[in-house]
């Protein structure tokens, strides 16, 4: 195994696991700074929107059309970056809407309060036990399976961590920092359900920990699968994916999220942000 296939592995554990910094964050930070959150998840957008549409689009167009032709390559480009969408907007669909990662009442309902309530919210308390139906048991569940609506988003997630890093490994670090800063908050919405259900930090900890797994879990599947195939004609669908994913997830969920936490310019300024960032590292490694 070759030095560029290690270094994929490793981006897309770090992106994965830090699923774990957000369990962390929920319990160590008495406070959560829902400003720097938006502005963090705007950038993460704004990377991540930059990098499909100018770079990962550009290098699916260029692989398909020298395998195919300007016409026919053409049309696989569009073709696999809307094949991609749909993929991750499937997944969105067979996740009921009440454990789903993408929608925000999961995560949001974690930090009640917004910038616009003063930019500093408290951590939420632990609900009494008639809240809950005098079962902790449901708060329990939602933990549980919020981590597995995650990891199932997370593993698409791995994949094109993994690809992009073999193809550019410039382009694979810009793209596992994005899906970290995204994953932080995910991590939280898993941990914190289950330590309020339990009172077991490790548990809760492990939890959005193993939520995260799945990246790396999609690097390998990955690596088995795709690898003995791997052609120009495969790379270049498999990016046009991975583009089209990336997209969806920023507009769907990023952005949106982005926006919930803190006032709307600062999520823009964010994405802006993270464009320029992304913009100015790949002319630097032209």
């Amino acid at each position: 195994m070759d030095n560029s296939v290690l270094l994929a592995f490793g981006l897309t554990a770090f992106a994965g696991l830090a699923t774990g910094v957000g369990a962390l964050f929920a319990f160590c930070v008495k406070q959560a700074n829902t400003r720097f959150l938006s502005a963090s998840l705007g950038f993460s957008a704004g990377v991540m929107l930059y990098v499909s549409f100018v770079e990962i689009l550009a290098k699916a167009r260029d692989a398909l059309t020298g395998h195919w032709g300007a016409a026919p390559g053409a049309w696989a480009t569009v073709g696999s970056f809307f094949a991609g969408i749909a993929l991750i907007a499937l997944i969105d669909r067979f996740v009921p809407a009440e454990d789903n990662p993408h929608e925000l009442h999961n995560i949001v309902g974690l930090v009640p309060c917004t910038a616009r309530d003063g930019a500093v919210c408290p951590p939420p308390p632990k609900p009494a036990a008639d809240t809950m139906g005098n079962d902790p048991a449901r708060l329990h569940r939602m933990g549980l399976v919020t981590a597995l609506a995650i990891a199932i988003h997370n593993f698409p997630e791995g994949l094109a961590t993994f690809t992009a890093t073999l193809t550019d490994p410039s382009l694979g670090v810009a793209i596992a920092i994005a899906i970290a800063i995204h994953n932080i908050p995910e991590g939280i919405a898993v941990a914190v359900p289950i330590y309020f259900a339990t009172g077991n930090r490790k548990k809760a900890f492990c939890h959005a920990l193993l939520s995260g797994c799945a990246e790396p879990l999609g690097a390998v599947i990955g690596f088995l699968v795709l690898m003995p195939f791997f052609s120009p004609a495969v790379f270049g669908m498999l990016f046009g994916a991975v583009a089209g994913i990336m997209v969806f997830i920023s507009l769907d969920e990023l952005l949106p999220t982005a926006e919930e936490y803190g006032e709307h310019h600062l999520c823009i300024y964010g994405a802006v942000a993270g464009m320029a960032l992304m913009a100015v590292s790949l002319l630097l490694f032209m």
